[in-house]
């Protein structure tokens, strides 16, 4: 058994006034995890997914999200554009693995059904 130790961040404060769950978040950080992608492959596969969540996947590499977070930050990217290309990181990425996966798959799999077929000693 794990013991995890709870903050009392929402406990009042010696002031008197109740803390947030988080410091003052940044309107382009809210936007990012207010927005949602409705994605169809991956680990994520019929969720509608934050692109704050999609940008710290383990689909996104962290130069890749720093420099995204830059840009969009900086007011080069719109939401729109780091949304598309978030979501098109994550898509290709799992296409990618998927054929990675297959095509390690398949030529085995049909040597080792090959190879079955043929080693079964006939009965009389």
């Amino acid at each position: 058994l794990i013991a995890v130790k709870t903050s009392h961040k929402d406990a009042p404060s010696a002031t008197g006034e109740k803390e947030t769950d988080c410091p003052k978040e940044e309107p382009w950080e809210k936007a990012l995890k207010t927005t949602t992608v409705n994605m169809e492959v991956g680990e994520f596969q019929g969720h509608k997914v934050s692109v704050w969540d999609l940008l710290h996947s383990k689909y996104i590499p962290e130069e890749t999200r720093k420099e995204l977070l830059e840009l969009y930050h900086g007011g080069v990217l719109t939401l729109d554009q780091v949304k598309t290309v978030v979501s098109t990181i994550v898509t290709k990425a799992e296409a990618a693995r998927a054929e990675q996966l297959e095509s390690a798959r398949s030529p085995r799999a049909e040597l080792m059904v090959a190879e079955a077929e043929h080693t079964h000693p006939q009965e009389d």
